[in-house]
């Protein structure tokens, strides 16, 4: 009673209004952040996924290349001498191509049989190399360097350390599988590197283990790769392996210098990043209950410091043994740094707005909540696999920055960056609405789809280098666009690959036109590059495969696999009419 005798009228009309302004601005704080929060972490677990996706096609190019580069030193069903020395040059030239296949990272091919015979390639780069050959199972190996393909090999070295090729990890474990196999990780004692080796057994006319071939991959490119990754400041990525130790790390080594000056490999479970190690923990946790998907898998847990952490990771495996783990963990606070600093900037509009007018105040906060739920929404949609949903948000603010953002994610998601076409999920699912819509109607009306496969394109890369390769690429498509019905899509499906999506419901007649005046058009000469600088008259263009619906197919998937089988029938066909 004191105190409200104490009050004056001025202060009694003051106060209310001003617990009514502070009212309205923590509910406008508290609306926005919970709008905002729910579209982070909608946006959150699609960068996640993305960025573990990156770092598994990463993870696949650079190990897919060693199984190409076994077959061409020992091509499956070639079999072997019973001993390496009337097959020295035929070997060295296999060598050298097999290296010359991807040279960085599979610079190394070498072979022993049971005779305890060894002969391998080192390359240095395009011309410089070295032979290592033991010839006699009680002589240590002799090492000579030469230059071309062709050139000759200099005075040998004979090594002071004798080498056994059958007591090497590569070789037993070559021998006791019966397909491709991967060697444990090991450290290059040379550059202390990572290093994992690819061996296959190779037989003799009888079918019988006669020696095998190996390959060494070094993994200090994709460990750059990590490394390079920008998620946000206090993210972690890394791979390992199932046992924790570490493949690559965007935040600490994978290898550690020992007090006795040697090397030795690091778990993540021994990392001196505190969230990298409780990530690690979190995944293995997950793995251990049998939190196994396809696809990355998505969790929330508690940090090191208390606070949440977004994780997602996946498993990479193929049918030689390779099995690697990918993980990414962001600290739920770098999300939610931008939405936190815009719910206070819109509290003070809000207290500020209150303090001119109510209705001033109540109409700005009606504008960002509205922006809020639209973004929300659309996010919400793009979890729902919607990326072409519209964001319709134009601001100059933070709420304009992140829907920009949002929009260029979707764009990114659905478009190739190199072409600009669309991208292979989003052709994808066009193909795949067009079926629903079919299905919908009851009235299924025929599509056609054209899967484009660029010939020899492998050779323009190798001649003129990979830059000119995605000039060609770029050409390429641009012709396709130009090319096409404004209703028709096209899209890079993969490498030297595209897809056309032939809306229109035209005769078979008129789609053999089409597919006949898209292979001219591709034989056309490229303004990027002169193809008659390639060695032995290598010719351009492209061949196309036709799938038409619903004859060749029910789903998205048996289109493209009609139109790749009917390309390769037709290059087939080229080939043998050429011939």
């Amino acid at each position: 009673m004191k105190l409200t005798a104490r009050l004056s009228l001025r202060q009694w009309l003051t106060l209310p209004y001003l617990a009514l302004v502070l009212g309205v601005a923590i509910l406008i704080g508290a609306l926005s952040y919970r709008t905002g929060s729910q579209a982070v972490d909608t946006v959150a677990q699609h960068l996640l996924q993305e960025t573990v996706a990156r770092i598994g096609q990463a993870v696949d190019r650079h190990v897919f290349g060693s199984a190409a580069v076994l077959e061409a030193a020992f091509p499956n069903g070639m079999a072997a001498p019973p001993r390496l020395d009337k097959d020295l040059p035929a070997l060295r030239t296999r060598f050298w191509i097999a290296t010359s296949l991807h040279i960085d990272p599979n610079n190394y091919v070498y072979y022993g049989n049971q005779q305890g015979q060894f002969f391998g390639l080192w390359r240095f780069n395009q011309e410089d190399a070295e032979l290592r050959v033991k010839l006699q199972a009680e002589r240590p190996r002799e090492i000579s360097r030469f230059t071309g393909i062709n050139g000759q090999p200099g005075s040998p070295v004979v090594e002071q350390k004798m080498f056994e090729p059958r007591q090497r990890p590569w070789y037993k474990a070559g021998e006791g599988s019966p397909s491709h196999t991967w060697t444990s990780i090991y450290i290059d004692f040379r550059n202390s590197e990572l290093v994992a080796t690819r061996a296959r057994r190779v037989l003799d006319n009888n079918g019988q283990l006669q020696g095998v071939v190996a390959t060494d991959l070094s993994l200090k490119r994709l460990n750059d790769f990590v490394r390079k990754l920008t998620i946000s400041r206090n993210a972690v990525a890394f791979i390992i392996e199932p046992d924790g130790k570490l493949i690559a790390s965007s935040r600490s080594p994978n290898v550690a210098r020992q007090p006795d000056g040697s090397n030795a490999r690091i778990s993540a479970a021994e990392s001196h990043d505190a969230l990298q190690r409780a990530a690690y923990a979190q995944v293995q946790a997950l793995i251990a209950a049998g939190t196994v998907s396809v696809g990355a898998v998505t969790q929330r847990f508690t940090g090191p410091e208390g606070g949440a952490v977004e994780l997602a990771f996946d498993r990479v495996r193929d049918e030689a043994g390779l099995d690697w783990i990918i993980a990414v963990a962001v600290p739920r606070s770098d999300f939610m740094q931008g939405v936190t600093a815009n719910v206070k900037r819109s509290a003070l509009i809000g207290l500020l707005g209150a303090l001119v007018a109510v209705v001033l105040g109540l109409s700005i906060v009606g504008w960002i909540g509205g922006d809020l739920k639209r973004l929300t929404e659309a996010a919400q949609a793009a979890g729902e696999g919607h990326l072409e949903a519209p964001l319709d948000i134009h601001r100059n603010d933070e709420i304009g920055v992140l829907a920009n953002t949002f929009r260029e994610m979707q764009h990114a998601l659905r478009t190739d960056g190199m072409t600009g076409l669309a991208n292979r999920d989003e052709m994808l699912r066009a193909i795949s609405r067009r079926i629903e819509f079919e299905h919908r109607t009851g009235n299924p009306l025929p599509f056609a789809v054209l899967f484009v496969d660029l010939n020899n394109f492998k050779q323009i890369n190798d001649h003129f280098g990979h830059d000119a390769g995605d000039r060609v690429l770029v050409e390429f498509a641009t012709r396709l666009r130009n090319s096409l019905h404004a209703t028709d899509r096209v899209a890079r499906y993969a490498g030297d690959e595209f897809v056309i999506l032939v809306q229109s419901t035209v005769l078979r007649q008129e789609l053999e036109r089409l597919r006949t005046h898209i292979e001219e058009l591709m034989r056309a000469p490229l303004e990027s590059i002169d193809l008659a600088s390639l060695p032995g008259g290598t010719a351009g263009g492209a061949a196309v495969g036709l799938a038409c619906y619903p004859e060749h197919g029910q789903s998205a998937d048996e289109l493209i696999a009609h139109c790749d089988h009917d390309m390769y029938q037709r290059k087939r066909a080229s080939r043998l009419g050429r011939s």
